[in-house]
């Protein structure tokens, strides 16, 4: 019995020994040749592949090393990066703007209807102060609004008969202060709608996350590699398109005609991209030039909604400073399309940037560069909006 019992040990310590044996070849790392051909991209990248493995040990995968781990985590960290810039933006971005920085406001004033306060007062005073004294009070008001004196300002500005506390002094103050609060509070207290940049935000932490899930789980099977590919491309659509968002809506707010147009435009654009790459064969090698070429066309049909805005606003310092965050976007993006494209630098020493700095993670970390750029120009936009109006 003591002989059997040791057999059947040495037995189960081989066959321990075997699975674990065959598990390790089985989840080991292929090269290009040993790949199936849905598989095959880049053929520059030599080594390195995982190759139909479990979704258990796909997921695994993330904490190891392979050709594929600095494409997954180069989007991962964008995806949580965004997200941190998208509860930060809703938190701490103000809602309120501030009276100091309105320089805007002598502008505004200056625009007030102030006939029609002299007749809405028609009723509180038994005879009124000329209209000298009302636009003594709007010029007053203007070097004073962010301390809101308001009553000294109107016993200042009012003939001296009206001076006195009487109950149409009370009227007088009443009148004055609600008509400088509809002129004024609504900027304070109603600031521009934000729906535009979190649509950006939300196209950004999208086409991250997607792409993180596809370099991690493409190698599965042939299904789930469609699937995720698929899903890779929905969010570069989704990234291009929202980021005319903000600089479209910002930009024509008190245009709805040409808001409306570019909107609508890039909107069916991005989609039609959408519907385009589930065209069998769009993912293959041979289209890599054709897909590049799709999304830098969405991304250079940004010119012309640029080249009006600054057309427009050629006098605003904020056209200025978003259009030179974009032209910086468009950089950052552009350099990182023709990298992927030319596979550049694996295809001078194939074999040698497997692990680290091929193309692909290059192209990953100009895009995120990028997104960061355009929300910078986002941060420009909403300022401008919240103090400016139309």
């Amino acid at each position: 019995m003591l002989v059997k019992t040791g057999e059947k040990t040495m037995e189960n310590s081989k066959g321990g020994k075997g699975k674990r044996l065959w598990k390790k070849v089985k989840y080991q790392l292929v090269e290009y040749h040993s790949l199936p051909g849905y598989l095959r991209d880049n053929e520059y990248i030599v080594g390195h592949y995982r190759s139909e493995w479990p979704m258990k040990q796909l997921l695994l995968s993330i904490f190891s090393i392979h050709n594929e781990t600095l494409n997954v985590w180069t989007h991962l960290i964008g995806f949580f990066l965004f997200l941190a810039l998208t509860i930060y933006t809703a938190m701490k971005v103000p809602k309120v703007v501030d009276l100091n920085s309105l320089s805007h406001i002598h502008d505004i004033l200056r625009k007030a209807d102030l006939h029609k306060l002299h007749s809405e007062l028609v009723t509180c005073l038994p005879s009124l102060p000329n209209m000298s004294d009302l636009h003594k009070f709007r010029d007053e008001l203007k070097t004073s609004i962010s301390g809101w004196h308001v009553r000294e300002l109107l016993y200042n500005c009012l003939p001296e008969s009206f001076s006195s506390r009487n109950q149409s002094n009370v009227c007088i103050l009443r009148s004055m202060k609600e008509d400088v609060t509809n002129i004024i509070a609504p900027l304070m207290v109603r600031p521009i709608t934000r729906w535009p940049f979190f649509t950006f935000l939300g196209g950004a932490m999208f086409c991250l996350l997607a792409s993180s899930a596809c370099h991690l789980l493409s190698c599965h099977s042939e299904r789930i590699s469609y699937i995720v590919r698929r899903l890779d491309y929905a969010g570069i659509a989704a990234l291009i398109s929202t980021s005319f968002y903000p600089p479209v809506y910002y930009s024509f707010i008190c245009d709805p005609f040409f808001c409306r147009l570019y909107l609508g435009f890039i909107t069916i654009l991005g989609v039609a991209a959408i519907l385009f790459s589930f065209l069998a064969g769009f993912h293959r090698p041979e289209f890599r030039t054709l897909r590049v070429s799709l999304f830098f066309g969405m991304g250079m049909s940004s010119i012309a909604p640029i080249i009006h805005k600054l057309i427009l606003f050629w006098h605003q310092p904020e056209a200025l400073h978003t259009t030179l965050y974009e032209v910086l976007m468009g950089i950052l993006y552009g350099i990182g399309a023709f990298v992927y494209a030319a596979r550049i630098p694996e295809r001078w020493m194939p074999g040698k940037f497997d692990i680290a700095g091929h193309s692909h993670q290059l192209f990953h970390i100009l895009v995120v560069a990028g997104a960061y750029t355009h929300y910078r120009a986002g941060l420009v936009y909403l300022e401008w909006r919240d103090q400016h109006g139309c």
